[in-house]
């Protein structure tokens, strides 16, 4: 896979950064196209929210089994949201404010600055959104994502 932009983002530190984009309200953000493909934009501006697809770029490693910011016990890498994957790809809804000659002005931006971007798809509730979801171990934890920020634990040594 090849970058098609990079993501930019007030954020050049992993440590400290919002783990979600629910704790990034905001946040504001741009996404950046390479030029030649810009002209797959058009038309994304009547969607108020957009899926990012994007490469962990600083994250190298795994494990199988982590701690993951809302909790305090050993869990499967799959049931989590941990960075540090064998295929270390993020993703972010963010909300688009608006498009400007190739670059999407965005927010609740929980990415790191010059994150590499590998796809964009618009956010469409009738397809995306589920109803009666169960979330596992986050039922007793997931409320506290909007206050909670990342730390070491993922950096890689």
């Amino acid at each position: 896979m090849n970058p098609i932009g990079f993501i930019r983002s007030p954020f050049s530190n992993l440590e400290g950064m919002p783990i979600q984009p629910t704790g990034a309200a905001g946040v504001q953000g741009r996404v950046e196209l390479l030029p030649e493909y810009r002209a797959g934009l058009k038309d994304i501006e009547g969607f108020s929210h957009l899926i990012l697809l994007y490469l962990f770029h600083r994250s190298s490693g795994f494990q199988l089994d982590v701690v993951p910011f809302l909790d305090n016990q050993p869990r499967g890498l799959f049931a989590t949201r941990a960075p540090r994957r064998p295929n270390p790809i993020g993703l972010s809804i963010v909300r688009l404010d608006s498009v400007e000659n190739g670059i999407l002005h965005v927010q609740d931006v929980d990415i790191l600055d010059g994150t590499p971007l590998l796809d964009i798809k618009p956010y469409v509730p009738v397809f995306d959104r589920r109803d009666q979801v169960r979330t596992g171990w986050l039922e007793q934890s997931g409320n506290a994502v909007a206050a909670q920020k990342s730390d070491s634990r993922f950096v890689a040594a």
